[in-house]
C-alpha cells in the first residue's frame, strides 16, 4: 500500500488557501462593525421625540414596575434591559413570553408596564400575551422592526428599531437588528435617569458591589471615624503622642488646635526619625514640634478613588478626614481599600 506523500507545493498551496480565507474572515468583520454601526447612524437620524416622549410619560407614571419580554435573541436583550432599568431607579424584571402562558403571565399585575422587543413585531410567544395584557389594562411599550406588525398595531407607544439588514452574511441571525433594540433600550433608561434627577449616590445604592460599586464608594464609607480618630493636641507629649498611636493603631495621629481644628499629623515614620535624630531627649518635644502642618485631607463626601489618588501621590498610608470646620472626621487607611478591593 503506498503512502500519499505531500511536497512543498502542497503545503504553500494549503497555506494560500489558509490565508486566503482568514482574509475572507477579517473583511467579514470589518462588515459586521459597519452594517451594525451604520444601522445605529440611521437609528439616531431617524428619531421620532414624540414617540419617545410618549414612552417616557408611560414609564415615569408607572406605579409598579416595568415588565420586559422577548423571545430568543429579543429576550436576551430584554433581560438586559430589565437589569439596567433597575440598577437605574426603575424597578424591573424580565418575563419569559413563552413561560407566560404556563403561569408566569401572574408575574404581570395592575400597575405594571410591559415592554415587548420583537423584530418581527410578530413572535408567536409575545403576541400571544395581549389578550391577558389588555384584560389587565398595562400599558404596552413595543420595540419593534416593523412597525405595522402586530405588535406595532396593538401597541400604546411604538418605538421604531427597524435595520435595513443584518450583519449575518446569511440575513438570517439577528445581529444589527439586536444591536438596535440594545441602544433604544439603553436610550430608554439614560433618559430615565436623567429624568428621575438620579446622581452618583443614588446609583451607589443600587450597585453595592463590583467595579461600579468601587467607583462610586464615598470615603464615609470606608473610614475610621468617632472614638476611632486618632488625636492629640498641638501641645501633647511625645509620649502621648506614642501612646495614641499605639491606642489606634493607624500609623499616624492627627494634631488639633484648641479649638479642634487639624493643624497637623505626626507618623511613625515622624517619630522613628525623632528618636534617631534626638535619642532619648527628643522625647521632651511636644507635637507642635515634629507634625507635618498643613497636612493633605479628604472630605467625608468624596470618593474613595480621590482618596487612593491622594494616598498614592504621597506616597502616604493614612489620610485625614475633614469636616467643613476644619475638624478630624475620621481617618481612612490604605488597608481600608484594600479590603474594598480598590486596589
Amino acid at each position: 500500500m503506498k503512502r500519499s506523500v505531500s511536497g512543498p507545493g502542497q503545503h504553500r498551496a494549503a497555506s494560500r488557501h489558509s490565508m486566503s480565507t482568514r482574509q475572507r474572515s477579517l473583511e467579514l468583520a470589518r462588515d459586521v462593525l459597519r452594517i451594525e454601526g451604520n444601522a445605529l447612524v440611521q437609528l439616531a437620524d431617524r428619531f421620532e421625540p414624540e414617540a419617545f416622549d410618549k414612552a417616557l410619560d408611560v414609564l415615569l407614571g408607572c406605579d409598579g414596575r416595568v415588565v420586559i419580554s422577548g423571545m430568543g435573541k429579543s429576550g436576551i436583550i430584554a433581560r438586559k434591559l430589565a437589569g439596567t432599568l433597575a440598577s437605574t431607579g426603575s424597578p424591573a424584571l424580565f418575563l419569559h413570553p413563552a413561560e407566560a402562558g404556563h403561569g408566569d403571565m401572574g408575574m404581570l399585575i395592575e400597575g405594571d408596564v410591559l415592554v415587548a422587543i420583537s423584530q418581527s413585531g410578530d413572535t408567536q410567544e409575545v403576541v400571544a400575551m395581549l389578550p391577558a395584557i389588555k384584560r389587565l389594562g398595562v400599558p404596552l411599550i413595543a420595540i419593534v422592526g416593523d412597525t405595522q406588525s402586530t405588535l406595532g398595531r396593538e401597541a400604546d407607544v411604538v418605538l421604531n428599531a427597524s435595520v435595513e439588514k443584518e450583519a449575518c452574511p446569511l440575513g438570517l441571525i439577528p445581529t444589527a437588528s439586536t444591536t438596535a433594540a440594545l441602544a433604544v433600550g439603553d436610550a430608554l433608561a439614560m433618559a430615565l435617569l436623567a429624568e428621575r434627577g438620579l446622581n452618583a449616590d443614588d446609583l451607589a445604592e443600587h450597585h453595592p458591589r463590583g467595579s461600579i460599586g468601587r467607583q462610586l464608594l464615598r470615603v464615609h464609607h470606608v473610614m475610621h471615624a468617632a472614638s476611632d480618630i486618632p488625636s492629640v493636641p498641638t501641645t501633647a507629649s511625645m509620649n502621648d503622642v506614642l501612646a495614641e498611636m499605639s491606642r489606634k493603631s493607624l500609623g499616624m495621629t492627627t494634631v488639633v488646635d484648641d479649638q479642634g481644628r487639624l493643624v497637623g499629623v505626626i507618623t511613625d515614620g515622624d517619630l522613628r526619625r525623632l528618636i534617631e535624630d534626638g535619642g532619648g531627649e527628643a522625647l521632651q518635644c511636644i507635637a507642635a514640634d515634629w507634625m507635618t502642618g498643613d497636612p493633605v485631607c479628604v472630605r467625608s463626601d468624596a470618593l474613595a478613588t480621590e482618596a487612593l489618588r491622594l494616598l498614592e501621590e504621597g506616597r502616604i498610608t493614612s489620610l485625614p478626614v475633614v469636616n467643613g470646620e476644619q475638624k478630624p472626621a475620621g481617618v481612612v487607611h490604605l488597608h481600608d481599600l484594600w479590603r474594598t478591593e480598590m486596589i
